[in-house]
C-alpha cells in the first residue's frame, strides 16, 4: 500500500499527535478554559511546526522564561513586561476595549500604579517635589452624550524626570501620583510634571530580547490616567507629548493617535488638556 511521500508521512505523525494533546482537554468541566487550553495547544503547535523548532531554541526558551520568573518580585514584573514587548498587553486591550462612538482610546495599564494614592482637590500640585518640569493639567469627563460626568475619579501617576516612578525608590516616596474628582461640571484640573521618555526596565531578560532584535527599550513621553464613575466603562489611558520622536517607537506599543496632545509651552513651564469621553458600561 502507497503510504505517501516521507513529508506526508511526517506531517501525519504531527497532526496525529496535535490531535491527541487537544483531545486530552475534552472533559475539562469549565467551557472557557476548554477554549483557552485547547486554542492554545493547537495555536502553540502551529508555531513549532511553523519555525520547525529545534530542541536547542526550545531549552533557549524554558531557560529564558524560567529567568523571567526568577527576577519577577513585588516591584518587578518580568513576564507583565515580556507581554507588553510583544504587544500581547495591548491587543488584549483593543480586544476588551472596543470602539464605542467618541469614547477616548484605552492603552497599556503599566506596573506601577499603586492603589491608595493621596486624594487632590482641583487645581492641586501632584508632583510631590519629584524633579521635572511644571505642567497645567485640564480638562472635563463627559459620557459619549456629550453629557458631564460630575464625581468622576481620576487617578494619574508619572515617572519624573529621571525616568522614575516614585515606588521606584527605595525611601518610601510618594509623588508624581494622586487621585481628585470632577466637579459638578465635569471639568478637572492639576499640576504635574511634563512628561519625559523613560526606559523600561532592560537589565534582564527582556531587555536582553530587545537588545537582540534591534529594539530600543525607550517609552514615549506620556502621563497615566484612569478614570471612573458609576454606570461608565472605567478608562485606563495615557497622554503623549506631540512631537515625541519616540512616538512611532514606544516600546510596549502603546501610542494612539488621538492620545497624542499639544504641551503648549508657557513661562512655567506646559500646560495641556484632555477631554475623556467614558463609554457605557458593558459597550
Amino acid at each position: 500500500m502507497d503510504n505517501g511521500s516521507p513529508a506526508e508521512g511526517q506531517s501525519a505523525r504531527e497532526q496525529e499527535l496535535l490531535d491527541r494533546v487537544v483531545a486530552s482537554f475534552d472533559d475539562t468541566p469549565d467551557p472557557r478554559l476548554r477554549q483557552l487550553l485547547q486554542a492554545l495547544v493547537r495555536h502553540l503547535h502551529d508555531f513549532v511546526r511553523e519555525v520547525r523548532l529545534t530542541e536547542e531554541e526550545w531549552r533557549q526558551a524554558i531557560e529564558f522564561l524560567t529567568e523571567a520568573g526568577r527576577i519577577t518580585n513585588d516591584r518587578r514584573q518580568e513576564l507583565v513586561l515580556l507581554s507588553d514587548v510583544l504587544g500581547a498587553s495591548m491587543q488584549t486591550i483593543t480586544v476588551n476595549n472596543p470602539a464605542y462612538a467618541e469614547a477616548t482610546e484605552a492603552t497599556v495599564f503599566g506596573p506601577f500604579f499603586v492603589e491608595g494614592s493621596p486624594r487632590a482637590e482641583l487645581g492641586d500640585d501632584i508632583a510631590g517635589g519629584a524633579p521635572g518640569e511644571p505642567c497645567l493639567v485640564e480638562g472635563s469627563v463627559t459620557d459619549t452624550d456629550g453629557r458631564a460626568v460630575p464625581g468622576a475619579r481620576i487617578e494619574v501617576w508619572q515617572a519624573d524626570l529621571e525616568g522614575c516612578y516614585d515606588v521606584q525608590y527605595d525611601d518610601g516616596r510618594v509623588a508624581a501620583r494622586a487621585h481628585l474628582f470632577s466637579d459638578d461640571q465635569g471639568r478637572f484640573a492639576f499640576r504635574a510634571l511634563t512628561p519625559t521618555p523613560y526606559p523600561i526596565p532592560h537589565d534582564g531578560p527582556v531587555g536582553r530580547l530587545l537588545e537582540a532584535a534591534g529594539r530600543s527599550p525607550m517609552r514615549a513621553s506620556h502621563l497615566h490616567f484612569m478614570v471612573s464613575a458609576d454606570g461608565l466603562r472605567t478608562l485606563v489611558t495615557h497622554i503623549f507629548v506631540k512631537g515625541d520622536e519616540l512616538l512611532d517607537s514606544d516600546a510596549v506599543f502603546g501610542v494612539r493617535a488621538s492620545l497624542v496632545k499639544e504641551f503648549e509651552r508657557t513661562s512655567e513651564g506646559s500646560r495641556v488638556r484632555f477631554d475623556v469621553v467614558l463609554a457605557p458600561a458593558g459597550a
